[in-house]
């Protein structure tokens, strides 16, 4: 079953078109990727299709667990959040100066009740559904292996620890689909390997499906089930990844570029 599809899918900027009738689908469960040049427009299809960005032409259409076909388009950033479309970004955007555990409590928050009146009168409903809070996101920073630094500010994380809480803030929203812009970059070889592993076990014992932008090509066509290229804002090629690394097109565009590098 779809849980993401995409239809037409265009996003102007002035007088440059960013998107041109990009169309995909993404299946419950599944990892796909998202590859091409710099400036292909990968990140851009990632801020339409989580209404950061208002998209100029086409629609978007995610499947809630419960079943519901739903357009996104319109929808506020963290409406789409909320009804199960998590990410991470390409630049890291942690809140540097909590803790690690903060971090992942905050996210929490789109799937707690209390509101304003609950947060100041703290009934018995209101402390316990903190302490699940706090309790859910020990949990993700253990999956992770981060729990020993809960109390650890955000910023003194090195580089591919804070590339995982990322991860695991957006797993407290506990989200159908994880976009993750990027995940590899910056990371060491020993890093981009555990970090496949962990994507791995997301899937499975999440049961969510994965959109990955990326441009380590041994973890993409190791990762991925299926894979989408991009060149100028149009994609030039999908498929699997043995389909897609013969692909004349890829390989001009993309692939052989990498190769010359």
């Amino acid at each position: 079953m779809p849980v993401l599809e995409v239809d037409s899918l265009s996003k102007n900027f002035g007088g440059l078109r960013a998107l041109n009738e990009v169309d995909m689908q993404i299946d419950a469960g599944e990892i796909v990727a998202l590859i091409g040049p710099n400036g292909a427009g990968k990140t851009t299809f990632f801020n339409c299709i989580t209404s950061i960005y208002t998209p100029s032409e086409g629609t978007v259409h995610y499947t809630r667990a419960d079943g519901r076909r739903t357009l996104v388009n319109g929808m506020k950033p963290n409406l789409v959040t909320q009804m199960g479309m998590a990410r991470t970004f390409q630049n890291i955007r942690l809140f540097k100066n909590m803790t690690v555990l903060e971090n992942v409590m905050i996210a929490r928050h789109c799937r707690t009740h209390a509101g304003i009146l609950g947060a100041l009168l703290r009934p018995p409903s209101v402390r316990q559904e903190e302490k699940e809070t706090v309790r859910r996101s020990y949990e993700l920073l253990k999956y992770i292996g981060l729990h020993k630094l809960y109390d650890e500010q955000a910023s003194n994380l090195p580089y591919g620890a804070q590339r995982r809480l990322e991860i695991a803030r957006a797993l407290a929203t506990e989200p159908g689909l994880l976009l993750l812009d990027e995940p590899a970059a910056g990371m060491n070889p020993q890093e981009t390997a555990d970090l496949v592993r962990l994507i791995l076990r997301i899937r499975k014992e999440f049961n969510v499906a994965v959109l990955l932008i990326e441009h380590d090509m041994s973890l993409v066509m190791n990762l991925s089930e299926r894979i989408y290229v991009m060149e100028y804002g149009c994609l030039i090629s999908q498929g699997t990844p043995e389909e897609v690394r013969k692909d004349p097109r890829v390989i001009k565009a993309y692939l052989g570029e990498e190769s010359h590098a």
